[in-house]
C-alpha cells in the first residue's frame, strides 16, 4: 500500500466518525432487540420481580452448526426434578411472603424463572434477558437504554461454573445473584464477583473438612474423582492442598464431565481398576455423579469406600439409581438438616402448574407418571394415557422425596434475604414507600447486611464475602432393612470452632463399603512401629515409604517417626529401639572376677614381702627400703580398683611413680653398693667411704624427691580427674581416670624408666664380680623384667578398651614388683630357710662351698 492510499484511507475513515458523531447528537439513543425472544418457564406478575435461574432439564442434544445459518435453539433433554423442586422452593417462599401481613405488607412479589438446561451459555443469555426485560414481543423498543432492570435480584443457579458466568455479566449492573448450591471457594472473589451472594457454606470449608475426614479414619493413600467444572477443579485443588498438609497423597486425580464420551469415562474406570487405594474422594456433581454410576454398575466396581461432597452424598436419588450397592457405606458432607412448616406439601401440589398446559410441564409429568396425554391410536399399546388426576401422594419417585430439604431451605432463605433487604429499603412498617425508585446496587448493600431469623430459628447472614457461616453433617450411608439407604448423621462439622475442635465425630456405629463395621485400610505402606524410621521410596509420592531400623545409639518412640533421634551420651537405644536406657557404668571393681583375681595377686606379694627376712648386712637399710617400697608398690594397685574419684585418680598415679621410683632407687643404691663394694677390694682403694650408709640414704632421698617434684607439679597443672568416657565402648559408659596432663603422665613413666635403664646398665657391669660377692646378676634379672614389663606394657595400656586398660596398669606393676621381690629376695631366703649351712662366715669367704651370696 503506497503512503497515498494509506492516507487515503484513514481519511475516509476519519470522515465516516465525524458523520456517525454528529447523528448521535442528533438522535436519541434506543435499546433494540436482537435475536431470539427468552419466555420465562414460570411466571407471576407482582409489584417487584425477583427472578429464578434454574436447570429444569440436565442436557440437550448436540447438533453440527455450518456457521451458513442462524444456530437453532437448544432441544433440552434429560428432566431434572431437583432444580424443577429447587423453583417450587423459591415459589412457595414468594407466595408466603405475599400472604405475610409483617414482611413487605401490601408489596406483592413476583418472579420469572428460566429453565438453563444445565448449559451455561444459555445460562448468560437468561440472566441478560431477565436484566433487559427482552421477553417484550415488540421488535424495536424507542424506551431508553437507562431505564431499571427488569428484576432487583436474582435466585439462582444450582452449579459454580453457570453461577460464575451470570455473575460476571450481571456484576457490573450490581444485580443481586444470590445462589443456593454454588459453592466453588472462586465465589467469594468480591473483585471478580462483586454481587454475589449464596446461603450454601463455599468449598474452601468443605474441601478441608474432607481432608480432615479422610486422615481422621486414618486413609493417607486416595483417588481422587473430580467434575470437570469450576466447582470440581476448584474443590479438589483445595482438597489437595490440605490433604498434603496432613500427609494424604493422592494416587490418581482424574475429572470428567457428563457428556463427556463413554471412552474418557472408561479411562477412569481403568484407573480404579489398576489403583492400590481403596478410597475415593468424588468430588462431583450430582449430575456427574449420575453418569459414573452407571459406568461403575457396568463394571461392578464394588469394594470401595467412598468419600462424598455436598452435592451427591445426600442425594435420595442417586442412591436410588445405585441398584449394585457401589456405594454402600459411603460417607461425606452435607448440609445441616432442615425443615420448613409447609414446603413439602406445596411442592407435591404441581397439578395447578399441569394445568397450565406448557410443554415442560406436560413432559414433567408424563415423566413422572409414564404416560402420555391425547395418546392416539398409533401410540405404543403399553403406555397408559395421563389423565391430570393422577396421586402424587402415592407415587415412589425421587421427586417425593424430600431429602433434600436442606437445599429447598437455603432457597427459602434466600429469597427471605431479597424481601428483608426490600422491607429496609421501602421503610415497611404497616405500609410501605411505593414511591422509592428501587436500585438493584442499594438493594445489594442492604443485602450484605441482613441478619434475621427464619420462622423456623435459621439464622440468615453473609460475611464480607458474600457467605454464610460454614457448618456441616457427616453423613452415613446405610441400608436399611426395606433395602433403601437411610442418610445416617454420623459427625458434625463447625468451621466456626478452633482447629481441633471442628470435626467431631457422634457415638454412632458406622456401617462401611460392603456393608462391613471395619474401617477400611487405604495406605501405601504399612505404618513405621517405634523403634524405625520412614525412608521415601525413590519415585513415588511421600505416603510410600519403607521403614528402617534406627542405628545403634538412636531411638524413635513415635509411629510413622521421620527421623531417629540419638540417645543422649548417657543413655543408650535399647533392643526395640523405641526408648534410650542408661548406660551401664563399667570400672574394675572389687566384685569381679578380674577385680579379685588382681586384687588376691596384691595382697599375696604384700604378705610376701612383710614375710621376707631382713638378714644382716652392710646394706640392710637399703633392703628394708626396698622390701617397703614393693610393699607400697603391691598396694598402689589396690588404687586402680573400683569407682574412680577424685582423691583415687590423684592418688594411683602419684603413689604408683613414687613408690616405684623408691623401689629403684633403693635397687640402684644395691646395685652401687656391689660396684663399691668390689673397687674398695682392691688394694689401696678407699671408694668405700664415698658411698657408705649416709651417701645410700641421700641417693635414695634425692632419687625419689625429682619424682615426688614432678607429681606436684603434675597435680599443681593439670592432675588427674574422673572421666566418663562414651567412646570406647559404645553401649557402656567406662569410668576412668583422665590423665589431666599427658606430658605429667609420660614424665613420671620415663622417670621410672631412666632410673630403672640406668640401673639394668650397672648391674650389667657388675654381673662378672666374684660369686660369693655377686648380687648384680639377679639385679641385672630384676631390671630386665622390669624393663621388658614397662616396654610391654605401653602399647598393650594404649590398644586396651575400658577397664582392661586399668587391669593392664596393674599387672604391669604386679609383674614389676614381683620380678624385683623374687630376683632380689628369694636366692637370700632360699640360703636362709633352706640351706641355713651356707649361711656362714667360713662359707662367705669361700672356705666352705664355692657358691655363697652376701648378706
Amino acid at each position: 500500500m503506497t503512503p497515498t492510499q494509506k492516507w487515503s484511507e484513514q481519511g475516509w475513515a476519519f470522515l465516516q466518525l465525524l458523520l456517525v458523531a454528529s447523528f448521535s447528537q442528533r438522535v436519541k439513543p434506543v435499546c433494540r432487540q436482537r435475536g431470539d425472544l427468552e419466555n420465562p418457564q414460570l411466571s407471576k406478575d407482582g409489584y417487584i420481580i425477583l427472578g429464578g435461574i434454574f436447570s429444569f432439564h440436565s442436557s440437550w442434544k448436540e447438533k453440527q452448526d455450518t456457521y451458513m445459518h442462524k444456530p437453532l435453539p437448544l432441544e433440552c433433554t434429560s428432566l431434572n426434578f431437583r432444580d424443577f423442586q429447587f423453583a417450587q422452593a423459591m415459589i412457595f417462599a414468594i407466595e408466603e411472603i405475599n400472604n405475610s401481613t409483617d414482611l413487605l405488607p401490601g408489596i406483592s412479589l413476583g418472579y420469572k424463572i428460566y429453565d438453563t438446561c444445565g448449559s451455561i451459555a444459555r445460562s448468560v443469555r437468561v440472566a441478560l434477558a431477565l436484566a433487559n426485560s427482552n421477553e417484550i414481543t415488540i421488535a424495536q423498543s424507542e424506551a431508553p437504554c437507562t431505564r431499571p432492570a427488569q428484576v432487583q435480584a436474582i435466585i439462582g443457579e444450582t452449579s459454580s461454573s453457570p453461577c460464575m458466568a451470570i455473575a460476571t455479566v450481571i456484576g457490573p449492573f450490581h444485580i443481586p445473584l444470590i445462589s443456593h448450591f454454588a459453592t466453588c471457594a472462586c465465589l467469594s472473589d468480591k473483585s471478580r464477583y462483586p454481587s454475589f451472594l449464596r446461603t450454601i457454606p463455599s468449598d474452601y470449608y468443605q474441601s478441608r473438612a474432607l481432608a480432615q475426614l479422610v486422615k481422621h479414619f486414618g486413609w493417607t493413600w486416595v483417588g481422587a474423582i473430580r467434575s470437570n467444572n469450576d466447582y470440581g477443579n476448584n474443590g479438589m485443588a483445595t482438597f489437595t492442598e490440605a490433604a498434603q498438609q496432613l500427609g494424604i497423597c493422592l494416587e490418581y486425580s482424574v475429572s470428567f464431565f457428563r457428556t463427556d464420551p463413554p471412552i474418557k469415562i472408561q479411562k477412569i474406570i481403568d484407573i480404579v481398576k489398576a489403583s492400590t487405594s481403596k478410597v475415593i474422594v468424588a468430588f462431583l456433581s450430582h449430575m456427574d455423579m449420575d453418569v459414573l454410576i452407571h459406568a461403575l454398575s457396568d463394571h461392578n466396581l464394588t469394594g470401595y469406600q467412598w468419600v462424598g461432597s455436598e452435592s451427591w452424598i445426600f442425594d435420595s436419588q442417586i442412591a436410588e439409581r445405585d441398584q449394585h450397592h457401589i456405594l454402600d457405606g459411603a460417607i461425606g458432607l452435607s448440609i445441616p438438616n432442615a425443615h420448613v412448616s409447609g414446603m413439602r406439601d406445596f411442592i407435591l401440589d404441581v397439578k395447578p402448574l399441569i394445568s397450565s398446559g406448557t410443554e415442560m410441564f406436560t413432559e414433567f409429568w408424563e415423566t413422572l407418571f409414564s404416560c402420555k396425554f391425547n395418546q392416539s391410536n398409533s401410540s405404543a399399546e403399553n403406555q397408559r394415557e395421563c389423565t391430570g388426576h393422577e396421586d402424587l401422594s402415592e407415587l415412589q419417585h425421587g421427586f417425593t422425596d424430600m431429602s433434600l430439604m436442606p437445599i429447598f431451605n437455603n432457597v427459602y432463605k434466600g429469597v427471605y434475604a431479597v424481601a428483608h433487604a426490600l422491607h429496609n429499603i421501602l421503610g415497611c412498617n404497616e405500609t410501605c414507600n411505593y414511591k422509592m425508585q428501587l436500585d438493584p446496587f442499594i438493594i445489594l448493600k442492604h443485602l450484605q447486611k441482613i441478619d434475621f431469623k427464619t420462622k423456623e430459628g435459621d439464622e440468615v447472614f453473609f460475611n464480607e464475602n458474600g457467605d454464610p457461616a460454614a457448618k456441616y453433617e457427616i453423613v452415613n450411608w446405610q441400608l436399611g432393612e426395606n433395602g433403601i439407604v437411610d442418610f445416617v448423621t454420623v459427625g458434625l462439622y463447625d468451621a466456626s470452632l478452633p482447629a481441633d475442635k471442628q470435626l467431631s465425630l457422634q457415638n454412632k456405629s458406622l456401617i462401611w463399603t460392603q456393608n462391613s463395621k471395619q474401617v477400611p485400610v487405604s495406605v501405601c505402606s504399612q505404618k513405621c512401629s517405634p523403634g524405625t524410621r520412614k525412608v521415601l521410596q525413590k519415585g513415588k509420592p511421600v505416603c510410600c515409604y519403607d521403614c528402617i531400623r534406627c542405628a545403634e545409639g538412636e531411638m524413635s518412640n513415635t509411629t510413622d517417626s521421620v527421623i531417629c533421634v540419638r540417645c543422649p551420651p548417657e543413655f543408650w537405644s535399647n533392643s526395640r529401639r523405641d526408648a534410650c536406657v542408661k548406660k551401664e557404668s563399667e570400672f574394675l571393681s572389687y566384685e569381679e572376677i578380674m577385680g579379685v583375681l588382681l586384687t588376691a595377686a596384691s595382697l599375696f606379694g604384700t604378705c610376701m614381702t612383710a614375710k621376707t627376712p631382713i638378714v644382716r648386712a652392710n646394706n640392710s637399710e637399703l633392703s628394708f627400703l626396698l622390701l617397703f617400697s614393693l610393699t607400697l608398690c603391691f598396694l598402689c594397685s589396690l588404687t586402680f580398683i573400683g569407682r574412680p574419684s577424685e582423691w583415687s585418680c590423684m592418688l594411683r598415679h602419684t603413689a604408683f611413680g613414687i613408690t616405684f621410683v623408691l623401689c629403684i632407687s633403693c635397687v640402684l643404691g644395691k646395685t652401687m653398693v656391689v660396684l663399691m663394694a668390689f673397687r674398695a677390694s682392691l688394694p689401696g682403694s678407699n671408694v668405700m667411704k664415698w658411698f657408705g650408709p649416709t651417701q645410700q640414704r641421700l641417693s635414695v632421698l634425692v632419687f625419689t624427691l625429682v619424682q615426688v617434684v614432678i607429681c606436684i607439679l603434675w597435680l599443681t597443672i593439670s592432675p588427674p580427674f574422673p572421666f566418663k568416657n562414651f567412646q570406647v565402648i559404645k553401649d557402656k559408659i567406662i569410668l576412668e581416670c583422665a590423665l589431666g596432663s599427658t606430658l605429667g603422665f609420660w614424665a613420671v613413666l620415663g622417670y621410672i624408666g631412666v632410673l630403672a635403664t640406668f640401673c639394668f646398665f650397672l648391674a650389667f657391669l657388675a654381673r662378672k664380680l666374684p660369686d660369693n660377692f655377686n648380687e648384680a646378676k639377679f639385679i641385672t634379672f630384676s631390671m630386665l623384667i622390669f624393663c621388658a614389663v614397662w616396654i610391654t606394657f605401653i602399647p598393650a595400656y594404649v590398644s586396651s578398651p575400658g577397664k582392661f586398660s586399668v587391669a593392664v596398669e596393674i599387672f604391669a606393676i604386679l609383674a614389676s614388683s614381683f620380678g624385683l621381690l623374687i630376683c632380689t629376695f628369694i636366692p637370700k631366703c632360699y640360703i636362709i630357710l633352706l640351706r641355713p649351712e651356707k649361711n656362714t662366715k667360713k662359707s662367705i669367704m669361700g672356705k666352705g662351698h664355692k657358691r655363697s651370696f652376701v648378706h
